[in-house]
């Protein structure tokens, strides 16, 4: 029996979407290639930070941008963890 797949992404209203499959749909593989792109994404923010916090001259603004990403990112991470229930 399928269960629901929280999606890596959220519907019009920013509620959850989720996908009722065996996992070897169309869906299913995009929403894989989705997760794949927001890891990715969230290690090179990992690198990057760590790159900028070695600087000393790194502005208020810059680190705001970096915070505001990372928080993006961290939400991707959470969400793919509950779709797989870590």
């Amino acid at each position: 029996m399928s269960t629901p797949r929280l999606l890596p992404w959220t519907g019009p209203e920013g509620k959850p979407c989720f996908l009722v499959t065996d996992g070897d749909g169309y869906l299913s593989r995009t929403a894989d290639a989705v997760e794949s792109v927001q890891l990715g994404m969230a290690t090179q923010l990992l690198d990057h930070s760590a790159a900028m916090l070695k600087e000393r001259q790194v502005t208020r603004a810059e680190l705001r941008f970096l915070v505001a990403r990372m928080r993006e990112a961290l939400t991707d991470v959470l969400r793919i963890a509950e779709s797989r229930r870590l």
